[in-house]
């Protein structure tokens, strides 16, 4: 086979899993539509670049039972007595938007079933800890919203806290740590500690975007709508030699295509579109830059702080706001109003 086929092969054996059972399997021939969208000198090194990323960022289902498999017998976590930690557990389910903590939630019932030989449906005692979980940390906006608002309300007087995900990016866990839960906490007069588990931290503050380990371009390219687009905007670029704090990059050449690639195809999406919010950058929803540019896509769903050139698009549109094939069809898109005020990050 070429080295085409065989990315294609290897990229859609990786994403095999994503939504299961309500989408069709991605084959091969779904991730070449998509990959034919980009500049076509480009396309083999680009798909050679993302799908050494992809290999790092896509989360499986049996990542998550392997991430709460560890959890459960974490001394540092749950203590000598794991089952006692376990039984007297509250875990809370108060996410607004979303089904993510249903379904984490449910898992770690399963993994408590197997593993120790509980019912999480008759976990959780005055005395025991509050565990928040969700699958991945992007902004910070969701849990920050939940958790205020339990903090302000129904929380008890004391409290100690665990936010547990697999894994979280830098800029939106220091801004609610540091923040908006700090202020929430003192708002309420209530002596809550919240601490957060994860495996993976993913870097994207503004002051490391060097050693960033998201999309972060270094140039802006030759591209006139670009460069339009970009002149609207205030924008830091990363300087070039640093693969990141992970290395989930190939190489520095690698990252840059992809950067490249990712801002020219999110930059003509926009187009697509009549007076598209801002927060919809082209490197993935988020409030500065050219984007988020989180590569981090689980078997569930794919965030919206990821390139618009993975998510956006409808496959059955010829025309309009819409035409763009995705790689990761979102569960949202039901219509175009849904794209348009969706603000979930999963």
């Amino acid at each position: 086979m070429s080295e085409r086929r065989d990315l294609l092969v290897s990229i859609a054996n990786e994403i095999k899993t994503y939504r299961e059972g309500e989408i069709a399997q991605p084959t091969p021939e779904h991730v070449d539509r998509w990959a034919s969208q980009f500049t076509p000198a480009n396309q083999v090194a680009f798909l050679r670049e993302f799908n050494h990323v992809i290999k790092q960022t896509f989360i499986t289902k049996d990542n998550f039972v392997q991430f709460l498999d560890g959890l459960l017998t974490n001394t540092a976590l749950a203590g000598s007595n794991p089952g006692v930690y376990w039984a007297n557990a509250n875990f809370l389910k108060i996410q607004r938007r979303g089904q993510s903590q249903k379904q984490m939630v449910s898992l770690m019932g399963e993994r408590l079933a197997e593993r120790l030989g509980l019912d999480i449906t008759r976990s959780g005692s005055p005395q025991g800890e509050f565990i928040y979980l969700d699958d991945v940390l992007f902004t910070g906006g969701r849990i920050s919203t939940d958790l205020t608002a339990w903090i302000e309300g129904p929380a008890p007087n004391n409290a100690v806290v665990k936010v547990i995900t697999i894994a979280l990016h830098t800029s939106g866990h220091y801004y609610i740590e540091s923040r908006k839960l700090r202020e929430a906490i003192a708002r309420s007069g209530k002596n809550i500690r919240i601490t957060f588990w994860r495996l993976f931290n993913f870097e994207n503050r503004l002051y490391s975007k060097n050693t960033s380990d998201v999309l972060w371009p270094t140039s802006i390219p030759n591209d006139a709508a670009v460069q339009a687009y970009v002149a609207t905007q205030q924008v830091q670029l990363r300087t070039a030699g640093n693969l990141g704090t992970l290395g989930i990059f190939s190489s520095e050449a690698g990252r840059n295509l992809l950067e490249q690639e990712f801002l020219i195809a999110g930059v003509k999406i926009r187009s697509l579109a009549q007076n598209l919010l801002d927060f919809y950058r082209p490197l993935g929803c988020g409030s500065f830059g050219v984007g988020f540019g989180s590569t981090i896509v689980t078997h569930r769903n794919c965030p919206n702080n990821c390139p618009l050139a993975m998510w956006w698009g409808n496959p059955d549109d010829d025309s309009g706001a819409l035409h763009w094939y995705p790689l990761f069809q979102r569960k949202t898109y039901a219509s175009a109003e849904n794209v348009f005020n969706d603000f979930d990050e999963l």
